[in-house]
């Protein structure tokens, strides 16, 4: 069609309005676009640590010394490799920036200039973390855990007053920190290499019976004075403390069971380069096949001052005599079930 003169001021007009009407939906919708157009990504390449112990510099590691006697080997303690990493990238200039990736990285969002890089694994069940929004006061806790017929152990001091938090063992945990990262805006996406470091660990704990543990049907126990947070930049524990609630399996010579830690309170610490000072005490509450509750306490503060970063707890000597064993009590055989979980009331027998 030919466009007469009479048509070309109306089609200006048109034209003029319909990108006025363009520029303002534009600004509607993408209204953060300075700072989306800043934006660039690194490609992340992630490993991680695996190891469930860290010996203190002059205290020997169990893989060095490890019994055959424990029936297990060293590497089965090990954690497994993480299901996914969380990045946060806070910015010198700007909003932090999070992405989500599978465990062996992937490509992660960043504002362009300077940023502190914090990693942790997020595919925890446990684990709370704080204060995110600040790479130095991040840190993680775990969930509180109850048990009605759990009183506190006479043979613990704790360190401040008041009832001492009762807590989860926590999942396992890897981190890392990097102070300063420059992400460029290049074509072609750089690679940056990691390895995340553990933040929790194992003690592998044994309640050697001298006799009577054929009496029992099932078993759990305490640790107490231990960390009750770590923080995520540099793997140090906060001074709070806490006492890990868990499960023991029931073994033909006693009681064992594998207890996750954030470790020792307040450490590294630079008056000391081993355990907090303190004590640490642990528990054990079996409940016999015929329904009696006997409930053992024991002193581990030697144990644990060259063990702030998991380890290996033995207690021994523990007996249950016959006639604890002989008497009568729920009249039924124990088992997982009739224990109940730890937030139930437990019946005194």
């Amino acid at each position: 069609m030919k466009l007469t003169n009479s048509y070309i001021p109306a089609l200006a007009a048109g034209l003029a309005l319909m990108a006025a009407a363009s520029s303002c939906d534009h600004k509607g919708l993408c209204f953060d676009h300075d700072t989306h157009a800043l934006r660039a990504r690194t490609r992340l390449d992630v490993s991680y640590n695996l190891q469930w112990e860290a010996a203190p510099d002059g205290s020997p590691s169990w893989r060095d010394r490890w019994p055959a006697s424990y029936g297990m080997t060293y590497q089965s303690l090990l954690p497994a490799v993480p299901q996914g990493v969380c990045v946060n990238a806070y910015p010198e200039e700007g909003k932090a920036v999070t992405t989500h990736l599978p465990a062996a990285g992937g490509e992660a969002e960043m504002v362009a200039g300077r940023n502190s890089l914090l990693f942790y694994n997020d595919d925890t069940e446990y684990i709370i973390f704080d204060d995110v929004n600040n790479s130095v006061s991040a840190k993680a806790t775990t969930r509180t855990r109850s048990r009605s017929s759990y009183a506190g152990n006479p043979l613990y001091t704790s360190r401040t007053e008041g009832d001492e938090r009762t807590v989860t063992p926590p999942d396992p945990l890897f981190g890392h920190y990097m102070p300063q990262y420059d992400q460029q805006r290049l074509t072609e996406i750089p690679t940056l290499s990691v390895t995340l470091q553990p933040l929790v660990f194992s003690y592998l704990v044994r309640y050697e019976f001298d006799r009577g543990v054929e009496h029992v049907g099932v078993a759990r126990g305490a640790l107490a004075g231990m960390a009750e947070s770590v923080y995520l930049h540099d793997g140090h524990t906060g001074t709070e403390h806490a006492t890990i609630l868990y499960d023991c399996t029931v073994e033909p010579w006693g009681i064992q069971a594998v207890v996750n830690s954030f470790g020792v309170p307040d450490y590294p610490n630079p008056d000391y380069t081993r355990a907090a000072p303190g004590s640490y005490a642990l528990n054990l509450e079996v409940r016999l096949r015929n329904g009696r509750i006997l409930t053992f306490n024991f002193d581990i503060t030697e144990q644990m001052k060259s063990q702030p970063h998991g380890g290996v707890i033995v207690v021994d000597g523990i007996e249950i005599p016959d006639d604890e064993a002989d008497q009568s009590g729920s009249g039924f055989d124990v088992s997982i079930d009739s224990w109940g979980e730890y937030e139930d009331i437990m019946i005194t027998l």
